[in-house]
């Protein structure tokens, strides 16, 4: 017997990052969108703890206890005072490395797909609470949808939106680790007063009312100086998306993919085309959000 769990990526519409904390993380307001890049997630019995990977950039994925789907499941089977004798295989679709929560979403995927598989019966809240547990960006993959998450990204309220929004990522040619970017975050930081993460409520109203041009106006990446500073050259990336008619442009998460807000469907196609064209990206996809959570299929 096997269960298969489907799984979104997100991007960040806005990221406010605090000061570091005593215990080396920041606190954030960070808003999600579940946007339709997917993973998917199939776990089978098995006689042991395994993880395979197939599909875009799978070569960079860590198939050992260190991959949050193992993470996931060991963490389920401890709670339930079982073995995680389970294979994991994963059908990448989501960037890796992006910023678009790819490990994360694998995360919430093998937990949601183990707890199918085991029967264990877990409710919503045990399993968020194991989420958070697992990271930052892991209980937004499980909700999906749009949220806004404080603390450290992990305490989430679901948010209203109405409509779809029409993106195209552009991914870069290497991938940019999440903790270098929030120390270098720290390092151009340093002797400045970091203000307390607010979420903005122009955003959230934007989101509300579905308003493509509102919510341009609203977007904003704290880590974007930071990944800027780290990789250079995605500031020719956002610049061509600029150009090519996106009404906003930023770097998604901690990078280095490349997030850009189109009006439409058409428009989306078309700034997809001509970024493509622009040589300043490894690929282009396009996507629309908000899409739900992880969920059997």
């Amino acid at each position: 017997m096997s269960v298969t769990v489907r799984v979104p990526a997100k991007v960040n519409v806005q990221l406010a990052v605090g000061a570091a904390r005593p215990d080396g993380f920041h606190d954030l307001a960070n808003v999600f969108l579940a946007v339709g890049l997917y993973d998917e997630v199939t776990v089978t019995e098995s006689d042991e703890l395994r993880v395979t990977c197939a599909g875009a950039d799978a070569g960079q994925v860590p198939l050992d206890r260190t991959n949050l789907a193992a993470r996931a499941a060991l963490a389920l089977a401890e709670r339930y005072g079982r073995e995680a004798r389970v294979h994991l295989h994963i059908a990448k679709d989501i960037p890796v490395a992006g910023g678009m929560a790819g490990g994360s979403a694998d995360g919430a995927a093998a937990l949601l797909a183990c707890d199918a598989l085991w029967g264990t019966g877990a409710s919503r809240e045990e399993l968020l609470e194991i989420c958070a547990e697992l990271g930052s960006d892991v209980p937004f993959s499980l909700v999906g949808g749009a949220a806004l998450g404080t603390g450290r990204g992990e305490k989430l309220t679901e948010l209203e939106v109405g409509g779809t929004f029409h993106w195209v990522f552009a991914l870069a040619g290497r991938g940019l680790s999440t903790p270098a970017v929030f120390r270098e975050f720290d390092r151009l930081g340093e002797g400045r007063d970091i203000p307390e993460p607010v979420a903005s409520q122009p955003l959230i109203d934007a989101l509300a009312k579905g308003d493509a041009d509102a919510l341009a106006a609203a977007v904003s990446n704290d880590l974007q100086p930071a990944a800027l500073s780290l990789f250079p050259e995605l500031a020719d990336t956002l610049a061509a998306g600029r150009a090519a008619g996106a009404l906003a442009a930023l770097v998604s998460g901690s990078g280095p993919t490349t997030a850009f807000l189109a009006r439409d469907a058409e428009s989306a196609t078309a700034v997809a085309q001509i970024l493509h064209a622009s040589g300043t990206c490894r690929a282009v996809r396009v996507a629309a959000g908000p899409v739900p959570g992880a969920m059997v299929v």
